[in-house]
């Protein structure tokens, strides 16, 4: 016999099963944690990277919606609103806090010294006095960093140089004159000087300096364009890579989504990775690991990723040694 549900009727069942399991996985463990997630980019939940943060909470026993409750509260590029942000997770009695980047983890860090702090997407946190050392971190903070060094990025400009060995003069795009920014800004002209290449930096904070350095570019013509890894690059990422298809200028950058949508190329760590590891380190807290007992992991992997499609656009043909030594090639 054929029994037929009607659509209200599969609702109710599947809502009633799914009240069933939450109630389920929270009596499991016998409290319902809250989690509070302060970043910059509010797609990050509907991205790879924010489902990978959702499976690692899962290989720690921890559901969104059953165990665990997520407060997420984006920045949009807007640093002065990070403090705003952080007081309001904190009044929300949060078990733990996530912070992505710099900006979002030392407004956490001048916050609260009693609620523990996963940081990740940060570099250099010892030289920015985030954490006293990496294998004794100290205090209420811990985590998974981006250590995007400064050679990262000149190793940067060297693939990006094997692609475009024609390219003499990089535009650089970067965010700010911190004392890290500086000391990459260096490493950058180490490198730039052995590659027989002309720098020139562009810092931007806000969209409106974003378009002054795009017109900047226009009229200065450079051969290519470097991307550092900062908040503000990855947020705009979409019209900075539509500003280079436009003017025909190859872009380098640290993460693959950048070539996945639309840039060159890109080298450096893995960022879903550092998302899934982060939540690892919140599982911990939760079950009574305390921050200062956990050494902040740095990544282990970097990849090349080269997207062929662009490169054939801009009428580029990437050397075969290039090829084959990426990690991906996006056709």
């Amino acid at each position: 016999m054929t029994v037929t549900i009607g659509r209200r009727e599969l609702l109710v069942a599947l809502g009633g099963a799914a009240a069933a399991w939450s109630l389920a996985a929270r009596a499991q463990h016998g409290k319902v944690y809250r989690i509070g997630f302060l970043a910059n980019d509010p797609a990050i939940p509907m991205q790879p990277a924010g489902q990978a943060f959702l499976d690692g909470l899962r290989e720690g026993g921890f559901i969104e919606g059953g165990n665990v409750i997520i407060e997420r509260r984006f920045a949009e590029a807007r640093p002065d609103r990070y403090a705003k942000l952080v007081a309001e997770l904190i009044q929300l009695n949060v078990d733990v806090l996530v912070t992505s980047a710099e900006e979002a983890t030392l407004a956490a860090k001048r916050a609260t010294t009693k609620i523990p702090i996963v940081m990740m997407n940060v570099s250099d946190p010892v030289g920015q006095g985030i954490v006293a050392s990496l294998a004794h971190p100290g205090g209420n903070i811990t985590g998974v960093i981006q250590d995007d060094s400064p050679e990262i990025s000149a190793k940067r400009m060297q693939f990006l140089k094997d692609a475009i060995p024609r390219a003499a003069k990089v535009s650089v795009l970067t965010d700010s004159d911190v004392p890290y920014r500086q000391v990459e800004w260096q490493e950058l002209a180490l490198a730039a000087r052995s590659l027989n290449v002309m720098l020139r930096r562009f810092v931007v904070r806000q969209a409106l300096e974003l378009e002054r350095a795009f017109a900047s570019m226009e009229s200065e013509r450079p051969d290519v364009l470097l991307l550092t890894p900062t908040s503000f690059n990855f947020v705009h990422r979409r019209p900075i890579i539509e500003f280079a298809a436009k003017s025909r200028l190859p872009t380098m950058a640290p993460f693959r989504e950048y070539p996945e949508a639309g840039a060159l190329m890109s080298y450096g760590n893995v960022r879903v990775d550092r998302f899934r590891r982060a939540a690892i380190y919140v599982t911990k807290i939760l079950k009574g690991t305390k921050p200062t007992d956990l050494p902040v992991e740095q990544p282990t992997k970097y990849e090349l990723v080269i997207n062929l499609k662009t490169a054939r656009s801009l009428d580029l043909e990437i050397p075969r040694d290039l090829l084959l030594v990426a990690d991906e090639v996006i056709e």
